[in-house]
Order: structure tokens, then sequence, then C-alpha cells
């Protein structure tokens, strides 16, 4: 590559990058204004409150020392978890498709995979109750034992992040492989070059399949409901990020407004064949991926109740299995 094209790449990737965070910061607010607060007929917040307003106001919040066996790290993993974001978004892009094993699907699914992992480290190295510790032994008749380890709100949601990672993500990862089953290639080059010779993925019976399939998988990952498994609010409340606050909570609700930018992104390069870049009209359908992602999440998510585990399971099951079908469509049309 000569300097030029070096310049060019760099220039896409950061651009890119901008057009991503500008973006994500509404999302979040599309979701809760525009269309839950509209259905469920309440005021709801402003627009730009959740995913914008909220970052803002936090940075600006005091920071404590968390009850934590190790603080820094537990301070740190927000901002580790929006990185890995960030390298999901740019592994998609196709300026970096040179990079080889970098821009496959397995680096992909790693990637989001180490994301889910995140959210067990945030529970399990919390260890106070509302940010303080109790200032009194625990001797309420029919308690535990002052001696026994107390058990912590943030560890409930680990466990259950663990579940959700254990069983909740098959959906999304089946639907990621029907694109790579029919491009004969676990490279993100090549699936989008085999979309551009034979058309979307998406305009296939497997495509079909795997659309519905990849969108479910997209909720339970965000851990939107009626999948929102880990922070349910009759117990764990916020689940693993409970404890976080100031510039340590804005990066979770950055992350997540990114998180949705990202994997509608990625939806649209591996089904449509259209990867985020800058100097393509295609940015634009990104883009309307991005807005209709979480337009289509408001709506299920309006009318869906909170599933506990027996409900959650079932419906990961019969997702997993509609994915499998989807895979088996598109070996057939091979």
């Amino acid at each position: 590559m000569d300097t030029t094209m070096i310049i060019s790449s760099i220039v896409a990737v950061i651009g890119t990058l901008i057009i991503a965070f500008a973006v994500s910061v509404w999302l979040p607010g599309i979701e809760r204004k525009f269309v839950q607060a509209r259905i469920q007929q309440r005021v709801g917040p402003p627009i730009s409150s959740p995913g914008f307003m909220a970052p803002i106001k936090f940075f600006f919040k005091q920071s404590l020392t968390p009850n934590s066996p190790m603080p820094r790290l537990y301070n740190a993993l927000p901002l580790v978890s929006l990185i890995i974001v960030i390298f999901i978004l740019m592994a998609i892009m196709p300026q970096l498709y040179f990079l080889g094993a970098f821009a496959s699907i397995i680096a992909v699914v790693g990637l989001l995979k180490v994301e889910e992992i995140m959210y067990m480290f945030m529970g399990s190295l919390s260890k106070s109750v509302m940010s303080v510790n109790m200032p009194f032994p625990d001797l309420v008749k029919g308690a535990k034992h002052v001696d026994t380890p107390r058990s912590f709100i943030e560890e409930l949601s680990t466990l259950r992040a663990f579940r959700l990672i254990a069983f909740g993500s098959f959906p999304l990862y089946i639907a990621l492989f029907v694109p790579v089953v029919m491009a004969k290639s676990l490279y993100l080059g090549d699936i989008i070059a085999f979309q551009q010779v034979n058309g979307p993925v998406l305009f296939t019976v497997a495509g079909v399949i795997g659309t519905v399939v990849y969108f479910i998988g997209s909720m339970i990952l965000l851990n939107e409901y009626p999948f929102a498994i880990m922070k349910t609010k009759a117990d764990v409340m916020e689940g693993p990020m409970l404890e976080y606050m100031s510039k340590y909570r804005a990066y979770t609700y950055i992350t997540r407004g990114l998180l949705i930018f990202v994997l509608a992104s990625l939806f649209v390069t591996m089904f449509v064949g259209i990867p985020p870049n800058l100097f393509s009209i295609g940015i634009l359908v990104t883009i309307a991926a991005a807005i209709i992602f979480p337009i289509a999440m408001a709506i299920l998510s309006a009318f869906a109740p909170v599933f506990t585990f027996r409900q959650f399971y079932p419906v990961v099951a019969a997702t997993s299995i509609l994915g499998v079908l989807a895979l088996v469509a598109a070996f057939i049309t091979l």
C-alpha cells in the first residue's frame, strides 16, 4: 500500500468510528422515547437523555473507591468493554480486511464472547451493598452466620450472566454462520464479494430465517426485554453494572449505544454485503439499519413480559433450532 492509500484508509476508519459514535448516542433515546414511551402511553425521557445527556452528566459525578478485591480492574472493565466493541466495528470495516484473521467471523465471534464475559467479571468483583459496606454484623434472626461470606446482589447477576453466555448466545452465533456457509469462507471480504455477485443473503430463504434468529440473538446479547435476565428489576436491578458510578457509569451508557450500532452494522455486512465504509453510499444503509434495530427491539419489548428462566430456555432452544434450519437451507442452496 502506498502512502495515499494508507492515509485514505486511516481517514476512513476514523471517520466511520466518528459516525458510529455520533449515531449511537441517539439510539437508546429512539428506543425509549419514540417507541416504548409512545406505545406504553407515557411521556418517557427526552430523546437525547439516555445515550447523550446521561453520559455527560455522569462524567461530572463524584467517583468513589468501590469495595472490591481489585478496585482498579473493576472500574476499568466498562472501558475495556467499550474498546472491545470498537474492535468489533473495526474488524468489519473493509479498510482492515488485509489483516486476515482479524477480519474473519471467528475474530468477530471471539470479541463478542469476550464482551459477554465482561459482565461476569463486573459482577464477581463487586463486594458492596448499594455502594457501601454493612456497618455492623448481620445478627438478624434467621440470617446467615456472621462468618459465612455474604451473598451480594451483583453475584446473583454474575450467575445469570454465566447462564446467558452458556445458552443465550447460540442464536446469534448460529445466525452469523448462515452467510459463512453460503459464501464457503470465514473471511468477511469473501462473504461480501459473494453477495456482490449472487445478491444479498437476506433475500434467500436461509437469509430470512437467519435474520429472525439474528434479531432475537441480538436482543439477548443486549439484555433487552423480554430477555433481560441479568437485570431483572424485581431482584437484581441493574445487574452486574449496579455499582458503577461517575465516568465508569458513563462508559456503560456509551457502550450500549455503540453495541446497538455495531450489531446493526454486522448484520448489514453479513446479510446484505455492505460493510460500514465512510467513502461509500452504503454507510447510509448501515445508519438506517442502526435506527431500525432499536425501533424493532422497542416494539417487541413494549409488548413483552419479563422472561424468567422457565420461559427463557425454551425460547432460546426454539430459536437455536430455527437457526440450524437456516444453516440447512443454506447448505441446500449451495
